[in-house]
């Protein structure tokens, strides 16, 4: 299967284009934003669990990143509410569920094999955040290969002032604006290589999931 594959060119889906397929668990639904492959796949998803859905325990051999954006996601007796981030690296395994039913946004074998570390943070808390002049900025992971972070942003100032080897951007909060072009909360972009200087936050500002430096030039 192939969703927006080519990572050379851009990609964005808003909440008025989420198309939720079942998969193969009862009770996880999942809207697919990139994929390279069948069940096992290089794949960026959001993914919603109903309550009292799971999943049974597997491995993840290219790594696992989540980002819970509503409800409580858990991995045995451990429970991510909202907000929470989660990094495990290739060849890590767990049983995932949600008692009250969770929102979720992954990405799936995007890792290099050579990954080692696992990040469990939760953003809600205010030391996680770092003030920087008019822009705070959470830091959620950060290799040579990419850097991962959330960004609140105010009205009008740009997620990426300089220019990008690439980007991907989840809008929590708010809104960003492209031109005409308004990405309200939950839309997702893809960029490639390049300057966005036209891209700011919205008239209310913007909180955003923000991943540079990450894509292949093509698939």
């Amino acid at each position: 299967m192939l969703v927006n594959p080519d990572f050379s060119s851009r990609a964005s889906l808003t909440p008025d284009d989420y198309q939720w397929v079942a998969s193969p668990q009862a009770g996880v639904e999942r809207v697919m934003l990139d994929r390279l492959g069948g069940e096992k796949a290089r794949a960026t998803s959001l993914v919603r669990y109903a309550p009292g859905s799971q999943f049974p325990a597997h491995s993840h051999p290219g790594g696992e990143e989540i980002l819970v954006l509503s409800g409580t996601f858990s991995e045995g007796d451990q429970h991510y509410p909202a907000g929470c981030y989660l990094r495990s690296p290739p060849g890590s395994s767990h049983q995932p569920y949600s008692d009250e039913g969770a929102t979720i946004f992954v990405k799936l074998w995007q890792m290099p094999a050579g990954e080692t570390r696992r990040v469990r943070l939760d953003t809600r808390v205010p030391s996680a955040w770092q003030r920087l002049g008019e822009r705070e900025l959470c830091p959620l992971f950060s290799d040579p290969a990419e850097q991962v972070c959330l960004l609140r942003l105010p009205a009008g100032a740009p997620p990426l002032p300089e220019p990008v080897p690439s980007a991907e951007l989840l809008v929590l909060a708010g809104a960003v604006l492209d031109g005409t072009t308004c990405y309200q909360c939950g839309s997702w972009l893809r960029l490639p290589q390049g300057r966005y200087p036209e891209l700011v936050a919205g008239a209310q500002g913007a909180t955003l999931y923000l991943k540079t430096g990450h894509l292949p030039m093509a698939a």
